[in-house]
């Protein structure tokens, strides 16, 4: 921080008694190392202790901000923080981090209290503050797990809350021992928060379970066992949730465990101390199977979300598609589809029927978003109201959404194309439900004759006079004094012979109410009858302020009316709020409907404008049909302006090319294309067009997506065991449904550890789970897998189907040089390219040269010669040398140590167990080698 950035932080203003009652009463504040606590000093706010240290260095950069408060060795380290640096932080703390609660305190001296607080879950009183000046772009959920372990089975028990669509929901589920489950319904909901019984969290058998919790970047929260009791859970739901009380009793007797971790959401949410939450709540039962499933590695591996280190929006799937223009509102559902893709082909089809429609129709598409501009967040106006936090600029905003939606509905009945039944049933029966004469245009009828629109203009928000006669008749009181004092002024003036307005003039709302000035100048002309007629307030260099008893008289009893009038106006206001409120739930459904057309239109919109038209994909059931991306891009990589992109092919076929291994030098697009498909994937199944030029594609329930596992020291978890967890959950969570994409596996260790792994992977993907599969790997070695099985068998059997791709670079035999063609073809990659990589980075020749020499002898010396030395001859004809059976006795032997391996739960055991059970498995396996040449050569 620089002297000119020192200077602008708020000064400190606290006298030496106000300073140490201050002191007394911070000490008396309980230890909490996640609170930061501000206190509010009206002009500025104060974090002190650990907090100024903490803010001083993160949002600083510098400990020269921190300042000390008392005196000797009860002396704490204090920080200023201005309005502005105060909701930066907050922002950050809240929507960004998730390792921080807020507190914000009021008072003075040593009388303090909480008056906000607010966790990355659950920061409904910090909105105002939060989203003053920016729109609310995702909902924040805070969920509820119990685990129940029983016979090496755990069952979850989970309950979640949205603030935002003031939602409740649970769901109970089996899960294994990487809890897959749990991680992709967090991602799925977008949690940012989870609570947990505190016995659980500090559980040996939970260990695994916190991971995957830190993996989705989520808050822990512990609370006592005696919050998850649902004892009077039906009761408190009955206060909550709208409707009946028998429908709410059915759904939780149908739960265990999940009414538990409902019961603990709605003590620490404090839902029940609030009346205003009273039947607005909905409540529904959460389903994993209704959505495809994606863990937190997959979203990373798809760049679905956006992160700080984009460098621009087009880094990631959202920032991409976000064209959305209704305030807030659209980005929010497009979190949410983005997070939850569709598996009903019906739902997906209906999705793409509606953005074809506006595909083909821009000036359809460029009407409604002009007007969808001008709708305001009508989700967070609602809550507004029924918080009872809201006011008439709330009320008016209301309004100006509402009487827009004519113009949108006359929009979508101008369209007569193929899908218009589709929009009559979708949006206009809804619409014309929602705008008749009962429901909406009633609203817009009650805002028009309470509100003073004319007002507007000028930025105030006023009842209208003619609403109410008791308002009529003050406001004509005022404007009769309002006349009465200006006849009193040209009087006077004319009595002092001063021109009105320009030598005399009237000032109000001063603190002597209304005055007569003068300027110094004028004062001598008429100093002998200001003496004699009026009474002088005060004489300063601007003027001289006077008056006399008629216009104090005159001015007191406007003054009086004002202030009446203000007060009644206030009631008026309160009275219109509440009957506005009454309209919530039609309000609810407009915003639904009205973000789902933003959604919609903002895919098509991208559709249409990127410089390669998307195409619309062919969707067909997840049993039938193949995943076939004709001349396919990667959305993100294309969209950026430096990027000229070469489109590929991706033919997943049953049968033929199911599981594809695809080999090719580094920097060749082998992890571009193979993410590409599952970004494809994923945004054909929210209902988008996607960046090909033909797609059809089999519904998958899940994307699993390992590519490239960073060290997580943190967790104390090296980059091979954090590579092996990521697939361990691959190996239990994929079902034939899934899609599998697997990047570079197994080089986290040694060449042949590595191999063997990769090898028993590929063959258990293949031959058990048989998932559509794109597994790209510098283990040439592995492209024999596709001669492994013939024809018949595979047939005959159903075996998955191994195809060997490579992408295609070109080495000019003169001059050495790399070239990368970033296409991707049919067979195996013939020949390595690191040491011409290594070149194209321009290495010293002499070291290149070494490499070369060591490489060649290596490549004699391998024990596996999978590979024959004359690549024309096929580089995927695997050595016979040894004998067939022995090789699939061995590779049966390597799939069970494997197995033995996966299920060995290494995340309850500690280093020194986990080495001894893995080093019992290997002695077994060496003992099973003495019989097998194949095995033999891994030892």
């Amino acid at each position: 921080m620089d002297d000119e950035e020192q200077s602008k932080l708020p000064e400190f203003k606290l006298d030496a008694k106000q300073a140490q009652g201050f002191l007394s009463f911070f000490k008396t504040l309980p230890s909490d190392a996640r609170a930061v606590r501000f206190f509010d000093r009206r002009d500025y706010y104060t974090a002190h202790g650990e907090n100024a240290t903490f803010i001083a260095k993160t949002y600083y950069h510098t400990t020269t901000a921190l300042r000390q408060l008392g005196s000797g060795s009860g002396a704490i380290s204090s920080v200023s923080v201005s309005k502005n640096m105060f909701e930066t932080i907050a922002r950050d703390l809240l929507l960004e981090r998730t390792d921080h609660t807020l507190e914000l305190y009021e008072g003075n001296g040593s009388n303090w209290r909480l008056v906000k607080s607010g966790t990355p879950g659950n920061i409904g009183s910090f909105e105002d503050i939060l989203f003053a000046n920016n729109e609310m772009q995702n909902s924040p959920v805070i969920a509820a797990l119990v685990p129940n372990f029983r016979e090496n089975v755990c069952t979850i028990g989970l309950a979640y809350l949205d603030l935002t669509k003031r939602m409740l929901g649970l769901a109970e589920f089996l899960d294994d021992s990487h809890f897959t489950n749990v991680e992709s319904v967090l991602v799925a909901l977008g949690c940012k928060e989870c609570i947990l019984p505190i016995e659980s969290a500090r559980s040996s058998e939970c260990k695994s379970l916190l991971d995957a919790l830190s993996r989705c970047g989520v808050m822990i929260t512990e609370r006592k066992k005696t919050e998850f009791k649902g004892r009077d859970l039906v009761e408190d739901l009955s206060r909550l949730v709208k409707g009946s009380l028998e429908p709410i009793r059915d759904l939780v007797s149908g739960f265990e465990v999940a009414p538990g971790a409902l019961a603990s959401i709605l003590s620490y949410a404090e839902l029940l101390a609030d009346e205003s939450n009273y039947g607005n709540y909905s409540i529904r039962q959460y389903n994993l199977d209704n959505y495809m499933r994606l863990d937190s590695a997959a979203m990373r591996a798809l760049n679905v979300m956006e992160s700080k280190s984009d460098a621009n929006k087009n880094f990631s799937l959202f920032g991409l598609l976000n064209r959305t223009c209704t305030a807030g509102m659209g980005k929010r559902l497009l979190h949410m589809w983005l997070k939850q893709p569709l598996l009903d082909v019906n739902e997906i089809n209906s999705r793409l029927d509606l953005v074809q429609a506006f595909v083909e129709d821009t000036g359809l598409r460029q009407d409604l978003r002009q007007h969808l501009k001008r709708i305001s967040d009508i989700e967070r106006l609602v809550r507004n109201l029924e918080k009872k936090r809201a006011g008439l600029l709330h009320v008016v905003k209301l309004y100006q959404s509402s009487i827009r939606l004519p113009y949108i509905k006359s929009a979508l009945e101008r369209y007569d194309g193929q899908f218009a039944s589709l929009i009559k049933e979708r949006f206009l029966d809804k619409l014309e439900d929602w705008t008749d004469d009962r429901h909406l245009n009633k609203f817009i009828g009650l805002v028009e004759t309470s509100v003073d629109l004319d007002q507007l203009e000028n930025g105030e928000y006023m009842i209208s006079p003619d609403y109410d006669s008791t308002l009529s008749a003050m406001k004509d009181e005022q404007e009769s004094l309002e006349k009465q004092i200006d006849n009193l002024h040209r009087q006077i003036a004319n009595d002092l012979d001063l021109a009105v307005n320009k030598t005399l003039k009237l000032d109000k709302g001063t603190q002597f109410g209304h005055v007569f000035r003068i300027t110094k100048k004028e004062e001598p002309k008429v100093r002998k009858k200001l003496n004699t007629h009026f009474v002088v307030l005060e004489t300063r260099k601007d003027g001289i302020k006077f008056t006399n008893s008629e216009l104090r008289k005159l001015g007191d009893r406007y003054q009086k009316i004002v202030d009446e009038y203000k007060n009644y106006q206030k009631e008026l206001v309160a009275r219109v709020v509440q009957t506005a409120a009454t309209f919530s739930e039609v309000f609810e459904g407009v915003a639904g409907l009205l973000s789902e057309l933003d959604v919609l239109l903002s895919f098509a919109d991208l559709a249409a404008c990127c410089p390669t038209p998307y195409t619309r994909p062919e969707i067909t059931p997840p049993d039938v049909g193949d995943v076939i991306l004709q001349g396919s891009r990667h959305p993100c990589v294309e969209a950026q302006d430096w990027v000229n992109f070469i489109p590929n092919d991706c033919e997943l076929v049953r049968g033929k090319s199911w599981f594809q291994i695809i080999t090719g030098p580094n920097m060749g697009g082998k992890s571009t294309f193979i993410r590409q498909v599952g970004v494809n994937i994923l945004m054909a199944q929210i209902g988008s067009f996607v960046p090909c030029d033909k797609a059809n594609i089999s519904v998958r329930d899940c994307i699993f997506a390992r590519v490239g596992a960073g060290d997580c020291q943190l967790r104390g978890v090296s980059t091979f065991m954090q590579e092996m967890l990521e697939t361990a959950s691959i190996l239990k969570g994929a079902t034939n449904k899934s899609l599998i994409i697997i990047d570079e596996l197994g080089r986290g260790t040694s060449t042949y550890d590595g191999f063997g792994l990769a090898w028993a992977i590929c063959e258990h993907i293949f031959e058990v789970i048989k998932a559509p599969t794109l597994f790209a790997t510098h283990f040439h070695e592995l492209t024999a897998l596709a001669n492994e099985t013939s024809d018949d068998e595979r047939s005959s059997d159903n075996i998955a189907g191994v195809a060997n791709y490579h992408v295609s670079a070109h080495i000019d035999s003169a001059s050495r040089k790399l070239t990368m063609l970033y296409k991707v073809e049919p067979g195996p990659c013939d020949q390595s390219f690191g040491i011409h990589v290594a070149e194209f980075a321009n290495f010293p020749e002499s070291v290149v040269a070494l490499a070369r020499e060591k490489a060649a002898e290596l490549e004699d010396f391998s024990p596996m010669a999978f590979m024959p030395k004359d690549a024309k001859e096929g580089a995927t004809k695997r050595k016979r040398e040894l004998d067939p059976d022995d090789m699939s006795r061995g590779a049966a032997r390597a799939r069970q140590f494997l197995q033995n391996f996966s299920e060995l739960p290494l995340e309850t055991m500690d280093f020194e167990q986990a080495l001894q059970h893995v080093s019992q498995l290997r002695n077994d396996l060496e003992k099973d080698a003495v019989n097998s040449r194949w095995l033999q050569q891994f030892f």
